[in-house]
């Protein structure tokens, strides 16, 4: 298919802003907020930029590609859409939206446990080819029950997520009733009705709702029983016990999102897994933590060869993502840029964003004289 890129948004910035004006001011501050101060936020993008490149041109070149080899399977380029839940609260149906469009690109869709798409939904949109990240359940029974649905739904690689133990303190959800439970007040319905397209397409397509755990949930839960049973229902501190059945149970690549230590990452090895992704949660958990690609690097350098490393949290571009892979990620992953490019453009905004972020790290690469994806860390300065 031919892709399309709006030239009136030729950055990530450009998007967010837009977003900014179309959606309702608490789905937004949702979306772009961290935890606390915001500290861990802003430290993720400003210290992933001090990683500086080196340029060859002198050489001669054959050109450049994108595509990337990952768990056996060749994508179109080196990112892929990382899990965010609550997505069609921030754009309606902005899971099936970027779940389309990641097939169409031939690039990995994450899916959310907690998101407002079903998996069997969003693997009928990308045939079978959408991973799909568990939110680890306090039942074994619905932990099992939640893995053979996405074995039958022919997910490739099971996420597993290690750093919610706790839901991160964020101020502006609190004030916005988007903390658990979740209420709608006087001033967010004021909100609504300033933004008729985010109105008129949440009319469209319902309510948003965790569409994966409806079968679970009891039936004319009002919002404060919603809260209490997300609560109850789930527990997110994972440990060896919790890792190892589902290791036996699922036969495909299993992989853990999270990891932001070497104890955590030989922990991973030990258990059987098939990568990590070392993330801290786009700065939504721990306000006093690392910037991401702080233990990226040695974690890489000292673990890369016994397992696949992947990196999340604070990657904003094209260049951020070259800067990642030359630290040493074999694959990254991207949630605020593809939710920014669907709050602006709607349907077009998965396309138009990934078509973006193609042509910016094309760009670097051609410009640094890297041929392969492989190549990237050839190109870091230490």
């Amino acid at each position: 298919m031919a892709h399309t890129f709006n030239t009136k948004y030729p950055s990530i910035d450009d998007l967010k802003i837009k977003a900014q004006k179309r959606m309702p001011r608490f789905a937004f501050e949702y979306l772009d907020g961290g935890c606390n101060e915001d500290v861990n936020l802003i430290r993720n993008t400003s210290e992933l930029r001090e990683v500086q490149l080196k340029p060859n041109y002198l050489r001669s070149h054959q050109g450049s590609s994108l595509k990337t080899s990952l768990f056996g399977i060749e994508y179109a380029a080196p990112f892929g859409i990382a899990p965010v839940g609550l997505q069609g609260l921030m754009w309606p149906n902005a899971p099936e939206i970027l779940a389309k469009a990641a097939f169409q690109h031939n690039i990995p869709f994450i899916l959310s446990t907690v998101t407002t798409s079903s998996i069997e939904r969003v693997s009928e949109l990308t045939e079978g080819k959408a991973w799909f990240q568990l939110y680890h359940p306090a039942e074994s029974s619905l932990r099992d029950d939640i893995i053979k649905r996405a074995e039958a739904a022919e997910c490739p690689v099971l996420v597993i997520l290690c750093d919610v133990p706790t839901f991160g303190f964020r101020p502006r959800d609190i004030r916005n009733g988007l903390a658990m439970p979740p209420k709608m007040s006087i001033q967010n319905v004021l909100q609504v009705l300033g933004k008729p397209a985010w109105a008129l397409n949440t009319l469209r397509y319902g309510q948003p709702n965790f569409e994966t755990l409806k079968p679970y949930m009891p039936k004319g839960l009002d919002l404060k029983q919603l809260g209490k049973f997300m609560d109850q229902t789930f527990s997110g501190r994972l440990n060896a016990e919790r890792i190892k059945p589902i290791r036996d149970m699922w036969k495909g690549k299993l992989v853990i999102k999270g990891v932001a230590s070497h104890e955590d990452a030989e922990e991973a090895i030990r258990l059987g897994l098939d990568g990590i992704i070392v993330s801290n949660h786009g700065g939504r958990q721990l306000d006093a933590g690392e910037s991401t690609i702080r233990p990226l690097e040695s974690i890489a350098q000292k673990y890369g060869d016994q397992i696949t490393v992947m990196m999340d949290s604070g990657i904003r571009s094209g260049p951020d993502v070259a800067r990642s892979l030359a630290s040493g990620a074999e694959f990254t992953f991207m949630g605020r840029s593809f939710m920014y490019g669907v709050g602006a453009l709607g349907k077009q905004g998965g396309d138009h964003t990934i078509s973006l972020l193609k042509a910016e790290l094309q760009q670097v690469m051609e410009q640094l004289c890297c041929e392969k994806v492989s190549d990237f860390p050839n190109h870091l300065i230490k």
